[in-house]
């Protein structure tokens, strides 16, 4: 073999193994953005007026999914906190043909009951026999809640929401239309809104 052969030939395998580096790269970089994506956070934007004043149309949002991913390694449902503002697929989608993911705030959780009468939302469970109001120390836009829901219990396995905007028929939320969501829809909690750079923040 001549020396020139033998350089294209080294020449060659080199190339070879650039491409088959950096088609690697590519692969482990696609992965490594989905694992993140499935498992750690993931990031969405609002739309529709159904939460301002907290949220507006536009805002970016990144959801916290390391409370889902550790609840699903110990074989339990994601149980999220009153008053949270959480992402989840929207339980009417197919029927509906409306938005794949939804963002509002947790009133009512399993095994409490949910009262919406007179302008205010109250909510009954086993330490508030009496009733409490969720939204107690909560800043919302609308400080009326319009619609009657009569004192409904919370399935297990499900949860009650409602958008901040709560006057006139500005939210499709528990209250009406989109019903109450089961635990196995959640994406996961708000934890930060990266945009408007003006309007970063972790308080929702």
């Amino acid at each position: 073999m001549y020396p020139g052969m033998v350089m294209l030939t080294i020449e060659r395998r080199q190339n070879i193994r650039d491409v088959m580096g950096i088609a690697w790269f590519v692969v482990a970089v696609v992965i490594g953005a989905w694992l993140i994506n499935a498992l750690v956070f993931r990031s969405f934007s609002v739309t529709g007026p159904s939460m301002e004043s907290t949220m507006y149309t536009g805002d970016r949002l990144i959801v916290n999914r390391l409370p889902m991913t550790w609840n699903a390694l110990q074989g339990k449902p994601y149980m999220p906190s009153r008053g949270h503002v959480i992402v989840f697929r929207n339980p009417k989608f197919e029927q509906m043909q409306a938005d794949e993911f939804v963002v509002k705030r947790v009133i009512g959780l399993p095994g409490e009951e949910v009262e919406v009468s007179g302008g205010k939302v109250t909510v009954y469970n086993s330490d508030h026999p009496e009733g409490f109001d969720p939204y107690e120390g909560v800043e919302i836009y609308s400080s009326i809640v319009t619609g009657e829901v009569s004192r409904q219990r919370v399935p297990e396995g499900q949860i009650f929401v409602i958008g901040d905007n709560r006057g006139g028929n500005e939210s499709l939320d528990s209250r009406n239309g989109l019903g109450l969501v089961p635990l196995d829809n959640i994406v996961g909690p708000v934890s930060l809104r990266i945009y408007p750079f003006n309007k970063v923040s972790t308080n929702f």
